[in-house]
C-alpha cells in the first residue's frame, strides 16, 4: 500500500454530460435513472459517463483497505451529502495506469443507524457484525463506465473473507436541489446494485424528511443528537449556524433551539416516498447465499421508472 495518496484531479478526464431529459426540471420529484449514464463525483459535483465509452481496464485498479481517517476526507470532500457515516470497514479503489496509485473511489461498510434495519432485512444475521450496512459509496468522474461493478464486488469478496454474510444498501431516488435551484444530487434506483444481482426488497418507510438550503438532508439520527446533546452534537449545530441560525445560549433548551434554528435557514418538509433496499447476500457459492434468510420478500421486477413518470 503506497505511503502517499494521490487523490489529485485528472486533467484528462472530460465526461460527456447526459442527455437533458435525463435531468429533474422544476421540482423535487422522482426522475428517470435507469439510464446506460454511470454517475461519478468531484467536489461534491455530480458529472456522467456513458457505458458505451468503455474503457475500463482491472489490471489498471486495485483494491486497498483504506484507513478510515482517509475515506472520510474523500467522502466530504466529493459525495454530494457531505456526510460521513459511522464505518467499520472501508475500501479504497486505486489506479494504478500512471504508476503511482491515485486514490479513485472508496466504499464505506458500516453500522446502521438502527440494528433493527439490518435485523428485519438479514434475520439471520448478527446486525453489525455479520451484516453491515453500505453507507457511501464514491467514484470519481476520472472513472471509466463499469469500474463500480468491479470495485463493488472486490469489496465484497473482501468482506466474505472477514466474516460477513450479509449487507444491505439503500438507493435513494429523489433530487436534491439547493434553495437556489442548483442540483446537487440526481437521485437514483440502485443501477449498480442491480448489475450485482442484489436482491431487491422494496422500499424503506415513507416519510418526511428536512431539506436544508444547501440540498442536505438533516436526518432524523442528526437530529437526536442536538435534542439530547449526544456525541456529534456540536458538528450539527456548526452546519446550521453555518447556515445562517443563531448559537444555541447557555441553558437553553437544544430541542427548542433546534426548532427555531431549522425556521431560521428555511429548512423546508420534502415528503419522501421511501429508498429502494437492496440486499447482499454472501458466500463462496449460490447453496452458501441461498442459505442466508431475507427478512422481506424478494420483489420483482427491478424499479427501473421513478413513482410519477409516466
Amino acid at each position: 500500500m503506497p505511503s502517499t495518496l494521490n487523490i489529485a484531479p485528472d486533467p484528462a478526464c472530460t465526461p460527456a454530460p447526459p442527455p437533458s431529459d435525463f435531468l429533474p426540471t422544476d421540482n423535487l420529484g422522482e426522475i428517470r435513472t435507469a439510464t446506460p449514464w454511470c454517475q461519478r463525483w468531484r467536489d461534491r459535483q455530480h458529472s456522467w459517463v456513458h457505458t458505451s465509452a468503455g474503457g475500463f481496464n482491472p489490471r489498471n485498479y486495485q483494491l486497498e483497505p483504506l484507513a478510515v481517517r482517509t475515506a472520510k476526507e474523500f467522502v466530504l470532500q466529493h459525495h454530494y451529502s457531505g456526510s460521513f457515516s459511522s464505518a467499520k470497514r472501508t475500501f479504497g479503489l486505486f489506479d494504478t495506469s500512471a504508476g503511482e496509485p491515485r486514490l479513485s473511489g472508496v466504499a464505506v461498510f458500516g453500522l446502521s443507524v438502527s440494528k433493527a434495519v439490518l435485523e428485519r432485512a438479514l434475520p439471520g444475521l448478527e446486525a453489525n457484525v455479520a451484516a453491515l450496512e453500505l453507507s457511501r459509496f464514491v467514484l470519481l468522474d476520472a472513472c471509466p463506465a463499469n469500474s463500480e461493478s468491479w470495485f463493488l464486488a472486490r469489496c465484497l469478496d473482501e468482506l466474505l473473507v472477514s466474516g460477513v454474510k450479509g449487507v444491505v444498501s439503500f438507493a435513494d431516488p429523489v433530487p436534491r436541489r439547493t434553495e437556489q435551484g442548483k442540483l446537487v444530487a440526481i437521485g437514483h434506483v440502485g443501477t449498480i446494485y442491480q448489475a450485482s444481482n442484489a436482491a431487491y426488497t422494496g422500499r424503506a418507510t415513507a416519510r418526511t424528511i428536512k431539506l436544508l438550503p444547501d440540498g442536505t438532508v438533516l436526518n432524523d439520527r442528526a437530529a437526536q443528537k442536538v435534542r439530547k446533546q449526544e456525541q456529534g452534537h456540536e458538528y450539527v449545530e456548526a452546519k446550521l449556524m453555518a447556515l445562517g441560525a443563531p448559537a444555541p445560549r447557555a441553558g437553553a433548551n437544544p430541542a427548542l433551539w433546534l426548532r427555531d434554528a431549522l425556521q431560521a435557514v428555511g429548512a423546508r418538509n420534502l415528503r419522501h416516498h421511501g429508498a429502494h433496499r437492496y440486499v447482499f447476500r454472501l458466500g463462496k457459492n449460490r447453496r452458501e447465499r441461498d442459505r442466508i434468510s431475507l427478512g422481506y420478500p424478494e420483489m420483482k421486477p427491478y424499479p427501473k421508472r421513478p413513482d410519477h413518470c409516466d
